[in-house]
């Protein structure tokens, strides 16, 4: 099973980046380990998106970089917060994909930002772009303000690790519902004929003995 998270932290450490990663690794324990976990880091694709936006092609490897997000069971999106939006370059890469690239797909959406008043950002901003690429996304969307981080270094909250160890588990439901995605749909950029995808009202159903 193939989990990749996309991260659009900009500085080293990030907050964006440590959000992922805890993400990433409540979601696999929650599989028992089963998951292959793979880390994108946008900030090092920055040129290769722009060049792709403006001509319309992607580099050798933006175009590694999509093809394994198109092809991934799921996938963890993580954004700092802009303006009260998601950041330019977290919306540049997926405007790169092809707008049934992710149907079907799980997702889990977090976000980081300095302070909690612009938590809505998730449900004003990341929900619905995700829900336009047709992604199955999880119902439990985290966000981390500054305070979260409790103590410095990657220690955080109780607030932060319960949304963290709910949204896992959710994703966690619904990638164990759902079949491997065929390499050979995945590369075409959308849903094969023999894919099976399970029916989200199943999906739901799955997830509520975590609630």
């Amino acid at each position: 099973m193939k989990l990749v998270v996309v991260t659009a932290g900009l500085t080293q450490p990030s907050s964006t980046r440590l959000l992922a990663d805890r993400l990433a690794e409540a979601t696999r324990r929650r599989l028992d380990g089963a998951a292959e976990v793979r880390v994108v880091e946008l900030r090092d694709l920055a040129v290769d998106i722009a060049n792709n936006l403006v001509t319309g092609f992607p580099g050798a490897r933006l175009r590694e970089v999509v093809e394994a997000v198109t092809e991934a069971d799921g996938l963890i999106a993580v954004t700092p917060t802009f303006s009260g939006s998601y950041s330019g370059l977290f919306k540049s890469f997926f405007d790169v994909l092809d707008n049934t690239a992710l149907a079907g797909t799980p997702v889990l959406i977090a976000a980081t930002g300095g302070t909690a008043r612009h938590s809505l950002v998730l449900e004003h901003a990341l929900r619905p772009l995700f829900a336009y690429l047709r992604a199955v996304v999880a119902p439990t969307a985290v966000y981390a303000a500054s305070e979260d981080w409790g103590g410095g270094g990657d220690s955080f909250t109780d607030g932060l690790g319960e949304r963290i160890d709910r949204a896992a588990g959710e994703l966690a439901g619904l990638l164990a519902g759902r079949a491997p995605r065929p390499a050979a749909a995945a590369n075409e950029g959308g849903a094969g004929a023999d894919e099976e995808v399970v029916p989200f009202a199943e999906q739901l159903a799955a997830l509520r003995p975590l609630r």
